[in-house]
Formats: structure tokens, sequence, C-alpha cells
């Protein structure tokens, strides 16, 4: 029997154009399984210039030659399920898709493992079909025909695509749900890892809120400035993209845009804010970690993967409180009632509740669970009837209801 360390690792995304959250998971990954090698659909190096992952080798995909590939490479997404398919892999003997959309697509032999870490499934075909169409402005005419006709091939595609996957992989109970419900496939939960040693919990509080985020519409930072613009509160907002002058448009005085800010700037923010102010549904969300992790309480949207990250209020050791709908009226009873009780929230509590996260924790936990995978798999084992367990130690879900701001007037 060959130990993973001898095995030939192929890791699969779908592109590689900028340093964001997937990327800083296959940093950790790669730490957890060393000689690697990448595929992607498209890569952009310049993007990855002064990254960990700058230099580094990818083997693309035809769609990698097309005009314009670097600025419109989603354009492309009708040829992804062919190009996907078209990656040699048979010289390996254990691949890894790092999906969140055509990746897990991947084809592979019947003798080589694949493991899939689904960041979710394509959300823009599944969940936010309508919410997509709708925003993008694809909802009627012939245009909004053609996209339907797209996204539902797309579905056709994916279903078929989540058969060719061993293993699921995911990264919070929250899309472990959505995994099951659209495909019937089972998946352990190894949440990605947070650099949480580069903030310090420890520092004086200041008197604003602040919120980082990208300006797309789900994210909600319209929400979050209006509310804060009738309140009057101090707030700090750190980002960038293409809701930026909706967002300016909305604040007042009080509200501080600082567009994008060097990760430094941020954690400076994060360590001396009195909460962090977050409004969207995300699969998993990086950023309250990281102000949990700078000793930051969070004032969250009660749904999604916050909900395993964040201890909400009135729990014993609480790390932050949770609105129940995202309405102006839900998130301003929230703030009022953090104040209300702000000392209650202790930063040591949030920092300690952020380690959970650490990137240590990643690389432990997904290295134990691919080698057991890899084990299981060279003996014929069903993977899908032992990926519910958790490797060692298990990494357990937060088990938190959000605070109905009705239930508990000020």
């Amino acid at each position: 029997m060959k130990s993973l360390s001898e095995a030939r690792v192929a890791i699969v995304l779908e592109w590689f154009q900028r340093f964001g959250g997937v990327e800083r998971v296959l940093v950790e990954m790669r730490k957890a399984l060393p000689g690697a090698d990448l595929f992607a659909l498209v890569h952009d190096p310049k993007s990855l210039v002064r990254t960990p992952l700058e230099g580094v080798s990818v083997k693309t995909s035809f769609i990698q030659s097309l005009p314009r590939v670097k600025e419109r490479y989603r354009s492309y997404l009708p040829l992804m399920p062919v190009a996907i398919e078209q990656f040699d892999l048979r010289p390996y003997d254990l691949v890894l898709s790092s999906s969140h959309a055509i990746a897990k697509g991947v084809l592979t032999q019947a003798d080589l493992l694949h493991v899939s870490y689904t960041y979710t499934p394509v959300r823009y075909a599944w969940d936010l079909y309508l919410d997509y169409l709708t925003e993008s402005g694809m909802d009627r005419g012939i245009k909004g025909l053609l996209t339907r006709a797209l996204l539902h091939y797309i579905r056709l595609w994916d279903t078929g695509a989540a058969n060719r996957v061993d293993a699921y992989l995911t990264l919070s109970h929250y899309v472990e749900r959505r995994i099951w419900r659209l495909y019937r496939r089972p998946a352990r939960v190894i949440y990605p890892p947070v650099d949480v040693d580069r903030y310090r919990p420890d520092l004086l509080r200041d008197k604003f809120f602040v919120t980082v985020s990208r300006f797309v519409p789900y994210k909600r930072i319209d929400l979050i400035v209006d509310s804060f613009a009738r309140m009057g509160h101090e707030l700090v907002v750190i980002g960038e993209g293409p809701d930026r002058a909706k967002i300016e448009r909305l604040s007042g005085p009080n509200v501080r845009i600082l567009g994008y800010q060097p990760d430094e700037v941020v954690a400076d923010y994060l360590q001396r804010a009195r909460a962090f102010i977050f409004a969207a549904d995300e699969d998993f969300g990086i950023a309250p970690i990281e102000a949990q992790a700078a000793g930051c309480p969070v004032i969250a949207y009660g749904k999604g993967g916050v909900m395993e990250t964040v201890v909400g209020w009135p729990a014993p050791n609480a790390t932050g409180l949770f609105f129940d709908t995202q309405t102006s009226e839900a998130l301003e009873a929230a703030v009022n009632l953090f104040e209300a009780h702000e000392a209650e929230f202790e930063p040591k509590t949030c920092r300690h509740n952020a380690e959970r996260f650490s990137q240590e924790r990643f690389q432990r936990d997904f290295r134990a669970t691919v080698e057991e995978l890899w084990y299981r798999f060279q003996l014929g084992e069903d993977l899908d009837r032992c990926i519910g367990g958790s490797p060692g130690e298990p990494t357990k879900e937060v088990n938190v209801i959000p605070v109905s701001l009705r239930q508990h007037p000020m």
C-alpha cells in the first residue's frame, strides 16, 4: 500500500486571478500536501506578485489563450465545463479539486482518488439564480432567455459532475447542508484557515464601529452605511467594488469610506474598533473571525457561516450579537442592544474563539482527513460512509440562535 507521502498529487482550481480567500486556503493546502502540482482554467501571475503564491507553476486550459481572458474570464463560463474536462490527470494518484463552480468536474480514472474541497455548489446557478438574473439585468429580453438557458445547462452539468467526486470536504455546516440537498452526498467540515496571529486583542478600544468588505450587492454594505448614517454613530468602511458610488451616496458625515487598504491598516482598525458590523449571508465569512482575533466583537446578520464562528449573546462567553432580518430597523436595534451590554464582550474571549480557526488547525485537520481518505480508498471502502466523522479531535459547530430583537426590546 502506497503512503500519502509517496502519492503524486494534483490540485485543480477554477481561476488564479487574485489573492483572495480561496488562494489563502490553497497556501495552507500546499503546506499540508507539499509537492502538489497546480492546475487552473486561467492564471494571471501578475496578480500574485508579493504573495505567498508568487512564481508558482500552474498548468492552464485552452481558455488561457482566448482574447482578454485576464479581464473577462467569467464571460467564458459556457466553455469552462469543456475546459475542465481536458486536463490530463492520468499521471496522478490523488486529485484535490478546490471548487466553488467548475473544478470538481475534472475527469479522473477509477483508480485515482478525487477529493473535492467544495466552497459551495455553483451559487449563481442554484441558490442565487433569481438574484443573479435580477442584479445583472438578465431577467428579461433575449439576453435573459439566453442566460437562463446557459444556467440551466450549468445545473445539468453540475449535477452530473458532482458524482465524479469520491469524497467531499467543505468549509461550514451551512454549505454541508447545501451539498446534501443538491447532490445527496455527505461532506466533512474543515473550517478554512485564518491568520489569527497577526492581530493583537489587547489594544485600547476607540469609539468607532468598522466593517471590511468588497462593495458588491450581497454583502449589504448599503444597509450598514444607511443605518449608521441615520444613527449618527461613527463608522469606518474599508473596501472597494462596483457598489462604491451607491454606498457613498448613502453615507453621512459620521461615515468614513476608506476604500481598499493594506492588511496592516485593516488590522489596526479591527484592533481599535468597538465592534465589527457584518450584514451578509455568507457561506463562511473570514472577516468576522479576523475581527474576533483582534479582540473585536461582531454584530452580524444571523444566517450562514457566521452562526458557526461567532458565539451569540446572551450565551456565556459571547463574542457577538445577531440580528434576525436584513433591515435597518433590525441592525439599529442590534447596535442599541450591543451598547447596553458592551461590557459583557471580552477581547480575550473573542480571541480565544477565533483561535479555533487557525492555520495550524487547518493544516492538521486537512492532512489527517486526506490521509484517512487515501488509506480507506486503497482498501476499497465506501468513502461516503466514513466521511461523516472528523479527524482526531472534531471541530464542532457552535450551536447558537439569532437574537430576536423583538424578544429583547431595549
